[in-house]
């Protein structure tokens, strides 16, 4: 009698086990699967003109190797009439192996007072697959501008 308790408390404990670890796999696949999420934060957010404003936007959540924030072209939009565009020249992708990018750091320099929408996009070709935005202010400085 001893020993069916014992195969019936193995039993449990395996099959829980089981549960225990197949729960597990669906939720690392769940976020694996889920697409990251993209912030920008720009420092200062108020500043004087001539202002130099430094962007840091992150790649928060998702994959390592989600495919759509692999090797992305990468869009900003100052507010001021300008863009920039960044490109790299990145090794094909292979999932499980390939690494998405998770920080981007650029600067800005204003020369004018007024108030900047700034939008970072990433694109894969022509699709959009993230974008964020930041808002400044530069006010005049000993220019007067």
């Amino acid at each position: 009698m001893y020993s069916r308790i014992g195969v019936a408390q193995a039993l449990v404990l395996a099959f829980g086990a089981s549960i225990l670890v197949s729960s597990h796999t669906l939720l690392a696949r769940e976020q694996g699967n889920k697409k990251p999420s993209l912030s920008l934060k720009a420092s200062p957010a108020i500043s004087f003109a001539p202002a130099r404003i430094v962007l840091v936007a992150e790649v928060k959540g998702g994959a390592n190797d989600f495919e759509d924030f692999y090797c992305p072209s990468v869009d900003w939009d100052w507010g001021d009439d300008t863009n920039s565009v960044a490109d790299t020249d990145c090794e094909p992708y292979q999932a499980g192996k390939s690494e998405i990018k998770r920080r981007y750091t650029i600067e800005h320099h204003y020369k004018n007072a007024g108030s900047y929408k700034i939008t970072l996009k990433l694109k894969k070709g022509t699709r959009i697959v993230g974008s964020a935005n930041a808002q400044i202010q530069v006010r005049s400085g000993l220019t007067g501008e």
